[in-house]
């Protein structure tokens, strides 16, 4: 068989989470499967890893319920300890509870019925699978109670748990473009160096790029390039963080300028080596490196302009 680093059952009431909690831990890096009838749980941990993997080593979380197949919670339990006993594998059982109460107002508010209360009330059905589950809740090792949590808090404390080795930071790429051929589509955050001087109108520097020493040293010439690149710095290292605890899987900043060969290239370049220093791991791209300088994308230059 091949091991996976870790094992998570997912399970509890009907209403209380679960998709959530799947879809959270897919964010973070895991294999998630749901509703996995107990008989394929074999042929499951015996098939080679996803592609992406690491020698097998991606956690892997299965959600079992009340809608699963072959469902029962006495035989869940022992298939557990068999295969901790005899494979070594690291299984981890989280319960999700909620109180009925607040059960039923969900399924009121979706209108979904309940799937152990097709004909008859919902509460009905939550007892019945409360009922059901205790053996699962009984030997789970990880419990949430929903009740008083929206889906974005449950979210949240999901990533405090399981996201702890780093896994769940977002996929961050910092880019250059240039505005003359429009603004990149998927750029979360857009950053306009149009106010620097521009190294376009200088005879000796237009051929080269952003990347280049004497073209780079031109731009942090310009009297306002430290201050405010040092401010656009010191933002993205107080909004990365966050937008990792709110679980966002990417993270695209752009830079911009007229023709995308010279400023934005060169303060990309910049801002990913501040962000590699602080703990990030950025890639850089430059959509519009290999454009050609013309003068008519560029505008006038600054002298005509007064």
């Amino acid at each position: 068989m091949t091991q996976a680093k870790e094992i998570l059952l997912v399970t509890g009431l009907s209403g209380a989470g679960k998709s959530t909690v799947l879809r959270t831990l897919e964010d973070l890096g895991w294999e998630t499967v749901d509703n996995l009838p107990l008989r394929l749980l074999d042929r499951l941990l015996s098939s080679p890893p996803p592609e992406g993997s690491e020698d097998g080593q991606r956690p892997l979380a299965l959600g079992i319920g009340a809608r699963t197949r072959d469902f029962d919670p006495n035989r869940i339990v022992k298939r557990i300890k068999q295969l901790r006993d005899e494979h070594g594998y690291d299984i981890g059982t989280l319960y999700l509870d909620c109180g009925g109460a607040e059960l039923e107002r969900r399924y009121s508010e979706t209108r979904r019925r309940h799937p152990l209360a097709l004909d008859r009330p919902a509460g009905d059905g939550i007892a019945r699978e409360r009922e059901l589950l205790e053996p699962l809740r009984r030997w789970a090792n990880r419990l949430i109670d929903t009740t008083d949590l929206t889906a974005n808090e449950l979210a949240q404390q999901v990533r405090s748990t399981f996201g702890g080795d780093g896994t769940g930071g977002p996929t961050l790429a910092v880019m250059s473009f240039g505005f003359a051929r429009g603004v990149p589509r998927n750029a979360d955050l857009v950053f306009d160096m149009r106010f620097l001087r521009n190294p376009h109108w200088e005879p000796a520097l237009r051929p080269g790029t952003g990347l280049d020493p004497d073209v780079s040293a031109y731009i942090a010439d310009d009297p306002a390039y430290e201050a405010a690149v040092s401010r656009i710095e010191d933002l993205l290292l107080l909004l990365l963080p966050r937008y990792r605890a709110e679980g966002k899987s990417y993270v695209t900043v752009a830079f911009g300028c007229t023709g995308g060969r010279h400023r934005s290239v060169h303060v990309a370049e910049r801002v990913a080596r501040r962000l590699r220093d602080a703990g990030f791991s950025p890639t850089v791209a430059h959509r519009d490196l290999g454009a050609a300088p013309q003068d008519s994308l560029e505008g006038a230059p600054r002298t005509a302009l007064g």
